[in-house]
């Protein structure tokens, strides 16, 4: 049912949410998972895969250590390094790659903020025709 399974990660505590969930979900269906995640950074914007910055290290490092974590489980995984817009960015793969089902966690931001900061969430679930999961990701404690 789900061959392969986009997982989008921010790179904040809120994936872990949509981590341990298609951790689950892949063994079931036995998926392949593509980890994607968006640098949209000054450098990321501005010169794309050329980018040098402390932020596309940092973000290629975590793409393989969470890309290792599901391997670890016996999850065929890889992990995809995009750079610009995010909702742009993960529609725009969506179009290009197979997929058949992109997983997401959200923030849940409510009301106002949403308007205001508009959700990638909600722009990718409404610009594409595979299936979204969207997990929304427990308040962070202060």
């Amino acid at each position: 049912m789900y061959g392969t399974i986009l997982v989008t990660l921010d790179g904040t505590p809120t994936d872990r949410a949509i981590i341990e969930h298609v951790k689950q979900l892949a063994k079931l269906a036995r998926s392949r998972l593509v980890l994607l995640h968006v640098a949209d950074g000054w450098a990321a914007r501005t010169y794309g895969p050329d980018a040098v910055s402390p932020e596309i290290i940092e973000d290629t490092a975590y793409l393989e250590k969470v890309c290792s974590e599901f391997q670890s489980v016996g999850i065929p995984t890889q992990a995809e390094l995009a750079f610009g817009e995010p909702a742009n960015e993960i529609i725009k793969w969506v179009q290009q790659k197979d997929c058949d089902l992109v997983a997401m966690s959200t923030h849940g931001h409510r009301l106002l903020a949403d308007l205001f900061l508009g959700t990638t969430a909600s722009r990718v679930q409404h610009s594409i025709s595979v299936p979204v999961l969207l997990l929304r990701a427990k308040a962070q404690s202060r």
